[in-house]
């Protein structure tokens, strides 16, 4: 690997005595790592079913190594969402976020969803989740790994910012600021970044990232935290805008991050910390925990909807259902129905890719639910479901998008959608017709 003189240079200055042990670590391969989804499944119950070579990330309760020679994404408990391929150090912002349930968090560098999902998770369906990128086309990967995780207390923007901040004054609980950065510490993971570092290294980035800081303090909460992480080894995009947010915001305060023997503190700044690849197995990253002080005030539901007489469609379809739903929540926007978003009134002005939970659409004489929602679900919260062991032929049938037949015995309930699944967790919905399955399973996620 060519890397750039100036880079080297810098990081010569940086690390001093230990510039050799990271330059041998370019030599090492680089690692897989996947995150479970603890909204789904616990870790002890994924390690059971689990069909990989599987190592503990020590630092990430609910992250694990894989080997390169597994396939997880092209493995059907991928397609129900019991877990996020993720590399393992990016694992650790969203991780060292405090965030509790019930709490309003913003993702405000989101795509394309590897903290989103994870402060998803962590809400496990209280709160309100908002995940922003400024690029819709990234922001449309975000969609789907947030709904395939299973999160539908969300709303997912399109804006700068700047926008935000002017929208969401003092409203957000916690914020994560993964940073758009020059991506030094991802050089052994991607070489490609070396091109795109040459052309808009440290000095481009940094700026930017200082305005983005700024922009989440507007919107914190007293007594909330935001986390600020990027991906490169700069002192610039690091400690130095840690330094300047600080002088520039006299009511926020470093926050020590959790010890732990990989990490090395930040320079002249023993709260933060750094993640070397020559010091623990993953790739380079800086994290940063900011607290507004104060105390923080209670979250209330706020979106002020007023109840409406649902179509006999949508009740009939709720009858069949075992969990809450909030139908003073339900919205019809052009035959689409919506669960709306708790916590939060007023979206004018804000581009949306996704405003709550999508319900499903109102077809004529029938309502037919959303592979959003079905992830959603519990298989015992709908009242017909067929549920398909792993190495089932028609799992793999199911997910490319064919129909499938079934036995008799293997099917409970007898409502026209049934929600089919994979060793008790959902995929997706079918139609139901005798033994036959029509395939419900949405197009542009189907197995390839």
């Amino acid at each position: 690997m060519q890397l750039p003189e100036k880079y080297v240079n810098s990081m010569k200055e940086l690390l001093a005595d230990e510039f050799d042990s990271y330059m041998e670590s370019f030599n090492e391969k680089r690692l897989y790592g996947l995150r479970v989804n603890t909204a789904k499944i616990s870790v002890e119950d994924f390690m059971k079913i689990c069909p990989f070579h599987i190592e503990r990330i020590p630092w990430i309760p609910n992250g694990f190594y894989y080997s390169e020679n597994d396939k997880p994404a092209k493995h059907p408990y991928y397609f129900a969402g019991l877990y996020y391929l993720q590399e393992p150090s990016a694992m650790t912002p969203a991780y060292v976020l405090p965030v509790n349930k019930g709490d309003k968090v913003l993702d405000l560098c989101a795509a394309p969803g590897g903290k989103s999902t994870e402060l998803g998770a962590k809400l496990s369906g209280t709160g309100l989740l908002v995940s922003n990128d400024i690029s819709a086309s990234r922001a449309k990967a975000l969609v789907k790994n947030i709904e395939v995780f299973g999160i539908g207390n969300v709303v997912i923007t399109c804006e700068y910012p700047e926008k935000l901040a002017a929208k969401f004054p003092e409203f957000f609980d916690k914020i994560l600021v993964d940073a758009p950065c020059s991506g030094e510490g991802m050089f052994r993971k991607d070489n490609k970044l070396i091109k795109s570092w040459e052309q808009e290294g440290p000095e481009f980035y940094s700026p930017i990232q200082r305005g983005i800081l700024n922009s989440a303090a507007a919107m914190l909460k007293e007594g909330g935290y935001i986390l600020y992480s990027t991906c490169t080894f700069s002192k610039m995009e690091n400690e130095d805008n840690i330094r300047d947010f600080l002088d520039r915001h006299s009511d926020f305060e470093l926050v020590k991050i959790f010890d732990y023997e990989g990490f090395v503190r930040a320079y002249g700044m023993n709260e933060a910390v750094r993640l070397f690849p020559h010091h623990l197995k993953g790739e380079g990253h800086f994290v940063a925990l900011l607290h507004k002080k104060g105390t923080l005030s209670e979250n209330l539901k706020c979106n002020g909807l007023k109840t409406l007489k649902l179509p006999d469609e949508i009740t009939d379809f709720i009858k069949e259902l075992s969990c809450d739903i909030d139908t003073d929540s339900i919205r019809i926007i052009n035959d689409k129905v919506y669960i709306m978003p708790p916590m939060i009134d007023n979206l004018n002005g804000i581009r949306t890719l996704r405003t709550g939970l999508l319900f499903g659409e109102l077809k004529t004489k029938r309502f037919e639910p959303s592979q959003a929602f079905a992830m959603t679900l519990k298989m015992d919260e709908y009242s017909t479901t067929v549920n398909l062991s792993v190495d089932d032929i028609n799992v793999i049938k199911y997910l490319k998008g064919e129909t499938i037949e079934i036995n008799q015995e293997n099917i409970r309930g007898n409502a026209k959608n049934i929600l089919v699944c994979v060793d008790g967790f959902p995929l997706g919905w079918g139609r139901l017709n005798g033994t036959t399955i029509k395939n419900k399973y949405l197009s542009g996620w189907r197995w390839m």
